[in-house]
């Protein structure tokens, strides 16, 4: 009995060193178990990276070829300038138009063209969308796990765009500086509205034109009559368009909103009967309106698409 009881003394500590180090162990294995579900989240890309790695190639080769390159930003700035050169011909030879003077349709041509050259540098190669369709470049978008319209968005940037946005910018502070404007917080409120919302109205036109292309393929003329011509139609002053042109540019193609409105607003000017200057606080509402459209034309498009077939 005692050596029973010698022996069972001896095997306690046994196990209890047993235990001590299998518990030692599994909190070791706890451990590093933590530690590398930790570095594993920290190493996950964001979902952001297929992006900006899609949009850092096309970059990089804008800028691997410096000629081609400089002759595409050189391009552009020309035709940022003879598009302000019609509107100066114009006011060279009628000191008023639609209520307006030159260095009132400065201010209009500024906030037209600023915005439509931001808007076309970010989303203006949706253009591209029948090439891709074509040549069944399309196809490859639907097997990544990203957006499709994200996808299309972000494929491509046009530097050579830069160009005309400093052109645009100029004419805007010209404009700026030659208007006697009360620069109160509500109308610099107006004036960043205004800008925002006529990017967002403008890149807007583009995805709807976009949509259209799954059922036209080859209709780019039709849909640049309301991307390109709208951009046109923005730099006039809309009181002189007819009734219809009015409900067109102002409400459907809510171009009003990216300039006009705003700049009677700005210089305190009354607007015509349709187009109050009351109306350009409502420029988000027509960014909005611009978007439902563009984004149930992606859809029914993209619904409609049944392959490249190639």
């Amino acid at each position: 009995m005692a050596e029973t009881s010698e022996a069972a003394e001896m095997s306690e500590p046994t196990a209890t060193s047993g235990a001590t180090a299998t518990s030692g162990a599994t909190a070791t294995s706890g451990a590093t178990a933590t530690s590398g579900a930790t570095a594993t989240a920290e190493t996950r890309p964001s979902r952001l990276a297929p992006y900006r790695a899609v949009l850092g190639s096309r970059i990089r080769a804008q800028q691997a070829y410096p000629l081609s390159f400089a002759t595409d930003v050189i391009s552009a700035f020309l035709i940022g300038l003879v598009e302000f050169a019609e509107m100066w011909v114009i006011f060279h030879n009628v000191p008023q138009l639609g209520g307006l003077n030159l260095n009132a349709m400065m201010l209009l041509f500024g906030l037209s063209n600023t915005a439509f050259a931001v808007a076309d540098m970010l989303v203006g190669h949706a253009d591209t969308l029948p090439t891709y369709i074509r040549m069944g470049k399309l196809d490859a978008f639907y097997l990544r796990p990203q957006p499709l319209l994200l996808q299309l968005m972000t494929s491509d940037i046009a530097l050579r765009r830069v160009a005309r946005i400093a052109v645009a910018a100029t004419v805007l502070g010209v404009g700026i500086a030659r208007n006697d404007i009360d620069w109160s917080a509500g109308n610099l409120a107006l004036f960043t509205l205004t800008l925002v919302s006529g990017i967002a109205i403008f890149a807007g036109l583009f995805i709807c034109a976009a949509g259209v292309q799954f059922f036209l393929i080859d209709g780019s003329e039709l849909t640049n009559a309301f991307t390109y011509g709208g951009s046109y139609a923005s730099m006039q002053p809309a009181s002189v368009f007819p009734t219809p042109m009015k409900l067109v540019f102002g409400f459907l193609i809510p171009v009003a909103f990216t300039s006009y409105l705003p700049a009677i607003a700005l210089l305190d000017l009354p607007g015509p009967a349709l187009l109050p200057s009351a109306l350009a606080w409502a420029s988000p509402l027509a960014a909005l309106w611009v978007w439902g459209l563009a984004l149930l034309s992606w859809r029914v498009g993209t619904r409609h698409y049944q392959g490249g077939g190639g």
